[in-house]
């Protein structure tokens, strides 16, 4: 693999309860019948084969058993429902937005899995050298093992484990770019921020010069620039779309902070995070990786832009004169500026 070896990410409790296909298939059908029948429709629509759906339901199994519905360590953005935002909502957008033929089975079959499979670690405690992130890497090593035991052959279907290691790497998220001059030191061929997709392939020209030559690599760099736009398309979705994701993210990044909504340690972050934040990470940190993204969600995006600095502004404003009790309040707040 041109990113070196992931497998020094081992199997967790989640991977193990949930080994194969069918065991998957069993949890979702007594679980979870609606997510299985909505992602087998999507697998159905793309042309996928039958390798590639049992894959992306197997994913989908443990993410809901290790940070969704089905688990003991919820995550209100990091989920199943995730998976059928990217795989659901946003790639049958794509595919309505360009022109038939414009991406084959194979290429939307890769980005289902990336939907599938990008966000599987969400705790990983280190990050390991380079850009790629911690969870992004332990996702890698979780994904090739579903790609095996799904029937997927080392060798003969090589292009879409190189397609999938690319997607996921670029769907590493940079919420805190380095200025210039430490970007500089860094020996970071683009100033970071927002998603590594955008400066992936400089990247590896400086760090592994002969990868243009391999064409299941270009191929993935390609395709890890158009999975970041569906993994960040909520800027192009309805206004209340990307406004959910914003509440959903901030109620995660409470409880990995160890922080409840109504302890008033929770006030000033999440105002932060839904006011200034997303104004940072709308107009700042996100940028169309690629053309046909820009042409789905593109407009989207443009009829967003006015609404997002009129209700943040209106947020700020609502609690200028006195502080909000607690982070409950500021999404209280949030969502009923939103929906006016």
């Amino acid at each position: 693999m041109i990113f070196g070896d992931f497998q020094h990410y081992p199997p967790d409790d989640s991977e193990r309860a949930l080994p194969d296909a069918a065991s998957a298939l069993r949890l979702l059908e007594s679980h979870c019948p609606t997510v299985l029948a909505r992602l087998s429709a999507v697998a159905e629509r793309i042309g996928s084969d039958e390798r590639g759906r049992q894959a992306a339901l197997l994913a989908t199994a443990r993410l809901a058993r290790r940070h969704g519905s089905l688990g003991d360590d919820f995550h209100a953005y990091h989920n199943e429902g995730h998976v059928l935002e990217l795989a659901e909502r946003r790639l049958l957008r794509l595919l309505d937005a360009l022109a038939p033929g414009a991406l084959d089975s194979q290429d939307l079959t890769a980005l289902m899995l990336f939907a599938a499979c990008h966000d599987l670690r969400q705790r990983e405690t280190s990050e390991p050298e380079g850009p790629i992130g911690g969870n992004e890497s332990a996702s890698i090593a979780e994904t090739l093992r579903i790609l095996a035991c799904c029937g997927f052959d080392a060798d003969a279907d090589r292009d879409l484990a190189t397609a999938l290691v690319m997607m996921i790497a670029g769907s590493t998220f940079d919420t805190q770019p380095m200025s210039p001059a430490e970007a500089h030191a860094a020996e970071m061929p683009v100033q970071p921020g927002g998603a590594l997709a955008r400066g992936l392939g400089l990247w590896l020209d400086s760090h592994s010069p002969y990868w243009r030559q391999d064409a299941a690599a270009v191929r993935g760099e390609r395709l890890a620039r158009l999975a970041a736009d569906l993994d960040t398309g909520n800027v192009g979705e309805e206004f209340g779309q990307l406004c959910d994701t914003a509440l959903r993210l901030c109620r995660e990044r409470e409880m990995r902070a160890g922080r409840a909504l109504d302890d008033p340690a929770s006030a000033e972050p999440c105002l932060a995070f839904l006011g200034p934040g997303q104004q940072h990470y709308f107009f700042e940190l996100h940028r169309f990786s690629s053309r046909e993204g820009e042409r789905a969600f593109g407009a989207g995006k443009q009829a967003n832009a006015a609404r997002v600095r009129k209700t943040t502004a209106a947020l700020l404003e609502r609690f200028a004169a006195q502080p909000p009790a607690n982070g409950q309040a500021v999404l209280s707040a949030f969502a009923e500026l939103a929906a006016s």
